[in-house]
């Protein structure tokens, strides 16, 4: 498949026709649709007790089938629901879109129609800045290095879903831009294209773009969603029983390589708990060969959230935390180096605790004066700072503190 590279990373998204491809958009529908069914019956068996008999089916507003939550599932029927991820239109185009030699894929999901009218969603940008990092890190490093993911929507039906701003990954949002999305959030912006998709094509597109679903209503929507990275992890890989051995040859190459992930973010932070400025940027280098200072920035802010969370994981009182606090620490996202309970477990208590000394001038500097409520951003209001990192961020003042 022919790919402009250029252009996806100038505009932030690119539209391929037939991802899919036609022989293989029957049998990929009836593998996704039988994973449909038995979600819907684990949604009704699972439902609280004031719910309708169908559960999340009847209640969500974008029911979603996720398949790696679903590895017992997973059986020759619907294997091809997972092989379709390691199809050289999916797996192969996000490799060369990302500039990686073999991109692993991450969340595999199918996004469908409501039961009922939902309407449109509002216009955010899929990271939260609270848990992540301000856009500014995000767009430092997507200039100076390229991106570290990329998103997929895949309509097993025509959908239009879908607007994005082009351009937005890598800038923020104009005073007009924010004008409009402060009267209205859930309206076309002026700067916005919709995405026009007919059953088989795909839309790749760089986070953190801005970008809408204009409208979820109970027309037929069935489109899988999900990406892929250098960083991914599958606990569940109960469903490579039931897939050919060239893609469980290939979660294989992407679950070693994301152990050694795993292993090379705790070595960055063993450099910093050494004091070792020099070992720090060397062990950065080899987690992510080739970024430059904008992105060993980004992944640095990403490492004073990492290190919160281990300290949390260590500390005694644990599980008298806050849920948030919880499901934060041990939590696993590995694009943004969040590694949950295993990477904690490569660290003592004390040794987390001084760890985090290291990291929380930084934490707490990313923290503003007021309440953050930029339109366009998840999980706001926050006293995280959602566009700017400020100056007083960064590596040579990171390791000053030392």
């Amino acid at each position: 498949m022919e790919i402009d590279r250029a252009k996806f990373l100038e505009d932030g998204y690119l539209v391929l026709r037939n991802v899919i491809p036609p022989d293989l958009l029957d049998p990929v529908r009836r593998a996704y649709e039988k994973m449909l069914h038995r979600q819907r019956d684990i949604w009704s068996r699972n439902r609280a007790p004031d719910t309708p008999p169908a559960g999340v089916w009847e209640t969500a507003p974008q029911p979603r089938v996720i398949l790696h939550h679903m590895g017992d599932q997973v059986d020759a029927e619907t294997a091809l629901a997972i092989e379709i991820w390691n199809h050289e239109n999916l797996q192969g185009v996000s490799s060369r879109l990302l500039g990686e030699e073999d991109a692993g894929v991450t969340e595999m999901m199918m996004m469908c129609n409501p039961r009922r009218d939902r309407g449109p969603a509002r216009w955010h940008r899929d990271f939260s800045p609270s848990y992540c990092a301000p856009l500014a890190g995000y767009i430092g490093d997507l200039l100076e290095n390229g991106p570290r993911y990329v998103q997929w929507n895949l309509p097993l039906y025509d959908d239009s879903v879908l607007w994005v701003v082009p351009g937005s990954h890598v800038r923020f949002a104009t005073e007009a831009e924010n004008a409009e999305l402060d009267a209205d959030d859930a309206a076309p912006l002026s700067t916005s294209v919709q995405t026009h998709l007919n059953a088989g094509d795909g839309v790749a597109y760089i986070l953190p773009i801005l970008h809408w679903g204009s409208n979820y209503s109970t027309l037929l929507r069935r489109t899988i969603h999900g990406g892929f990275s250098a960083f991914t992890t599958h606990p569940d890989q109960r469903f490579l029983d039931q897939v050919s051995a060239p893609v469980r040859e290939a979660f294989a190459r992407w679950e070693t390589r994301s152990s050694a992930k795993m292993q090379q973010t705790a070595q960055v932070l063993r450099a910093a708990l050494d004091r070792d400025a020099a070992g720090y940027q060397t062990a950065l280098d080899r987690l992510h060969p080739g970024r430059g200072p904008r992105g060993q920035l980004l992944s640095t802010i990403f490492l004073s959230k990492a290190a919160r969370r281990i300290n949390d994981l260590k500390a005694p009182d644990f599980d008298r935390m806050p849920a948030a606090a919880k499901n934060a620490a041990t939590s696993v996202h590995p694009m943004t180096l969040q590694w949950g309970r295993p990477i904690a477990a490569e660290f003592t208590a004390a040794a987390a605790a001084e760890l985090w000394s290291r990291y929380s001038w930084m934490d707490a500097a990313l923290q503003a004066e007021e309440e953050q409520a930029l339109p366009g951003f998840q999980g706001r209001p926050t006293r995280h700072r959602q566009q700017e990192i400020p100056p007083e961020i960064s590596l040579e003042e990171f390791f000053s503190r030392w």
